[in-house]
């Protein structure tokens, strides 16, 4: 399916591992250019020229959203590169579970403020758009019990009601915004791979709780996340999908 996005120009945080690697290069197989960023300069150096490889333009950039003004100045090279933004994913989090202030701090700087910052610095871009869309994603663990009373759960449930919010705020110039909350998600390197090694008990448990059967994949998730960004979505503003396979015990209304 064509989802109309040829030419378009995409920028994904935390785009070159996981669930932000597969978004990028979905975004690059319906023919967007792109832009992505995260922390290991070589892997967004290797992100980038594996984007390039798929016959689009792409661009990145080692950044820390945290750190506000580098982030802005990024975004903006970002998007004058690419000629303009029409969506924007912010992948980005500091998968804070640990229970401790720094954890809590962490998940706040990271996962709450950092997702603000982007969506704030590519604002102006995207208002240029005449078919503007934000993601931003979130988890399912911020819908119900998951792992105990953890910052990561909070602060992703935050992002959904900020993101909501958000929705109503920028639907009347035409920007939609929308969130995607997967549920387990593996992939090598990533935290159900680690806890696999590391937990193994733990990572039976979290398998066998999946009605489907097995944990989701980065590509599930971008299939999800770049069609909310594109025109075939353009009815489609303040929703949390779930890409979780009725991992999610409550009920949608």
């Amino acid at each position: 399916m064509d989802l109309g996005l040829k030419g378009k120009k995409a920028m994904v945080t935390g785009g070159t591992r996981g669930i932000g690697r597969a978004i990028a290069e979905r975004f690059a197989m319906e023919g967007a250019d792109v832009a992505v960023c995260a922390r290991n300069g070589d892997e967004v150096a290797e992100t980038v020229a594996a984007l390039q490889g798929m016959g689009v333009k792409a661009t990145g950039g080692s950044v820390d959203v945290g750190d506000e003004a580098a982030l802005k100045t990024w975004i903006d090279k970002a998007a004058n590169e690419l000629g303009g933004l029409d969506a924007l994913v912010a992948n980005v989090s500091a998968l804070a579970g640990d229970e401790t202030e720094a954890a809590w701090r962490a998940a706040f700087e990271i996962d709450v403020m950092g997702t603000i910052h982007t969506v704030d610095a590519a604002l102006p871009h995207i208002e240029k758009s005449d078919a503007g869309a934000i993601v931003a994603i979130s988890s399912v663990s911020a819908l119900q019990f998951f792992g105990g009373a953890r910052p990561y759960n909070t602060m992703k449930a935050a992002l959904i009601n900020h993101m909501s919010n958000l929705a109503h705020v920028l639907a009347p110039k035409g920007i939609r915004v929308n969130t995607v909350s997967p549920g387990t998600i593996y992939f090598e390197g990533g935290v159900w791979n680690k806890r696999e090694v590391e937990m193994p008990e733990f990572y039976q448990g979290a398998l066998a709780s999946n009605p489907m059967g097995r944990m989701g994949t980065p590509q599930e998730v971008a299939n999800a996340t770049v069609f909310l960004c594109s025109p075939l979505a353009s009815f489609i503003a303040g929703t949390n999908l779930l890409v979780d396979g009725a991992l999610s015990q409550g009920v949608q209304y």
